[in-house]
């Protein structure tokens, strides 16, 4: 499964990946993580820092913790991390920042691991996910948008 969402934002990519990096206020942005924290020492994006996100699936339950590492992290172009069980990624997030014109394209993505599954879950109801995922990463980008383009 996989799927993004690309919203224009008439600010700075610099700033829009300042606020997209800010795990603590993943919050105020998120239909469905409602609190994030860095982990083991780390207070802000690096490769292979960690943090962990409370989710509320579905914004009404189950609410569980996931335990999230960084793997992309170019200050004004792109943050990304995967979602994890131990030390295997079971959902990977991204976000690419693009200047265009006066202000910035900005495309948040999920990709879950390809396996048989996956293929089998896609079928009995994977689909809706990955239609709450895509749904859920317009409104994202939406919030954030009006936090960058009103200050």
């Amino acid at each position: 499964m996989e799927g993004s969402v690309t919203v224009r934002m008439a600010a700075p990519a610099d700033k829009i990946w300042n606020l997209i990096t800010d795990i603590t206020r993943t919050g105020e942005f998120s239909p469905e993580v409602f609190e994030s924290e860095w982990l083991d020492g780390a207070t802000g994006p690096a490769l292979g820092a960690k943090f962990r996100g409370h989710v509320r699936r579905n914004e009404i339950g189950p609410v569980y913790w996931t335990t999230c590492k960084v793997t992309a992290c170019e200050p004004g172009r792109e943050f990304g991390f995967a979602v994890l069980a131990g030390d295997r990624a079971l959902n990977n997030w991204h976000y690419r920042l693009e200047p265009s014109g006066d202000g910035t394209d900005v495309t948040e993505s999920f990709w879950m691991p390809k396996s048989a599954l996956m293929q089998v879950f896609r079928v009995f109801g994977g689909f809706l996910r990955e239609r709450r995922n895509k749904r859920d990463m317009r409104t994202t980008l939406e919030r954030i948008q009006k936090v960058v383009e009103n200050d």
